[in-house]
């Protein structure tokens, strides 16, 4: 039995397109492997902290205060989420060419080290291997080709912190354009959707 991860980050709710594929993708897996276990977080709506001066000790320290114990038990809830998972499904619109902050806030929650990475003589090494992360990004222009790809800071980004723990099985299912009006927005729905129908399709042929 497979488990599944799903974070969500657009600030934009029921009209979110990262949201409405994510949930594409997630009954697709359902539909193909019925005792999957599901696990969700909302980092947007649950309003994950960003690390400050008072809380920083918690991930990246020794905990010592309120703060720091409370900042780290939360990343051990995160964490232990994150090491239950076989697939990550990852809801990440573009803002301001790069993530959502809130996305950001559980990334730095995630990394951690002795605990997700470690630094050896041969440099850093992920400590989360074997896990598949697929990665919704929704788009209001067109990234991933022409002048707009050098603004891209959003792909390599989350490529960059997952393989850092130990996840570089990654699929990014894009949705560009969508700022373009109505009727491109529902081309880049159609598009993505049909990119999530084979990805689904590969996975359930072959669930390992």
């Amino acid at each position: 039995m497979s488990h599944i991860l799903v974070i969500n980050s657009s600030v934009s709710g029921d009209a979110s397109v990262s949201r409405t594929l994510v949930g594409d993708i997630v009954r697709g897996l359902i539909e193909a492997q019925p005792d999957v276990r599901l696990t969700c977080r909302d980092v947007d709506e649950e309003g994950i902290p960003h690390l400050s001066a008072v809380t920083v000790a918690g991930v990246r320290g020794v905990a010592a205060t309120a703060a720091e114990l409370a900042t780290r038990d939360l990343s051990d809830e995160l964490i232990a989420e994150l090491q239950a998972a076989d697939i990550v499904v990852i809801g990440a619109p573009m803002y301001n060419f790069s993530i959502p902050s809130s996305l950001r806030a559980w990334f730095d929650h995630v990394l951690r080290p002795r605990v997700t990475f470690a630094y050896s003589a041969a440099g850093p090494q992920g400590l989360l291997t074997g896990k598949r992360a697929i990665v919704v990004q929704s788009r209001g222009g067109l990234y991933s080709e022409g002048p707009g790809k050098a603004s891209d800071f959003q792909e390599p980004y989350l490529k960059q912190l997952l393989g850092f723990i130990g996840i570089d099985d990654v699929t990014f299912i894009h949705a560009e354009k969508i700022g373009f009006g109505p009727e491109a927005r529902e081309l880049a729905l159609a598009g993505a959707r049909e990119r999530i129908a084979h990805l689904v399709a590969e996975l359930a042929a072959d669930p390992a």
